[in-house]
């Protein structure tokens, strides 16, 4: 049997043939699947990891095919299949009933043109600096509802929000738990230096930028790429 091109395994067996009749083979290392002598180039795992980090850095879908050496077709599947499988919910660490405090805001992007607004939802944990609660819609009472809801049950159940002054937050947030602060308080300023670094580092809500979304899945799945690795980085 031939070795794995990807890992160089010799732990390889038959699977099938591809739609011309070329036999195909799959690795038990790595579990790739692959023909001999493909014209198709394969991408290494060293080249698929380096695409992960950059995708990280505010860098264009164009900038990393060049700085990684691969075809923008294949690196928009790649992104496209990436994206699709980011989970949407939040994942942090584990908190206790009591008294929690989180800061609220929203952040403008669009997808496509910028007459097609999407308001990125936010909340952070003030002493953990997790995001805690994510929504992407609309700027209205019921995305307002929506983030409430993406918060794990400990943050509804005793949390409280400060929030800046968008009347949304007033009508869906529980009454003796909001503070509608302004900026002097200094009590937004976690969520607000937050929402720099997401501009700076996802390339497509950098301000003026030309690396925008042409599609809204994507949008969504860099968005939350990022905050799940914002959120594991806490943890090192």
């Amino acid at each position: 049997m031939p070795s794995c091109p990807i890992c160089a395994s010799s732990q390889t067996v038959k699977n099938g043939r591809i739609h011309n009749g070329k036999q195909r083979f799959k690795c038990h290392h790595c579990r790739r699947q692959f023909v001999e002598q493909s014209t198709k180039k394969v991408i290494a795992q060293a080249t698929g990891e380096l695409i992960d980090r950059l995708l990280l850095e505010g860098i264009s879908l164009a900038g990393i095919a060049r700085a990684a050496q691969v075809s923008e077709q294949w690196l928009q599947t790649y992104v496209n299949q990436k994206y699709a499988m980011m989970p949407r919910s939040v994942q942090v660490t584990q908190k206790k009933r009591g008294r929690l405090t989180i800061q609220c805001d929203e952040l403008w992007s669009f997808v496509a043109d910028k007459r097609h607004k999407q308001w990125v939802w936010l909340a952070l944990d003030s002493n953990t600096r997790e995001i805690v609660g994510v929504y992407i819609g609309a700027r209205d009472e019921a995305a307002a509802r929506q983030l409430w809801n993406s918060l794990p049950q400990v943050y509804r159940q005793c949390a409280v929000a400060h929030t800046d002054f968008w009347a949304a937050y007033g009508a869906v947030l529980p009454k003796k738990r909001h503070q509608a602060v302004g900026k002097e308080t200094g009590k937004t300023s976690y969520i607000e230096r937050f929402n720099n670094t997401l501009r700076q580092r996802v390339s497509r809500l950098v301000r003026k930028t030309l690396s925008f979304s042409k599609s809204l899945d994507n949008h969504i799945g860099a968005i939350w790429y990022f905050i799940h690795h914002y959120n594991a980085s806490l943890l090192v």
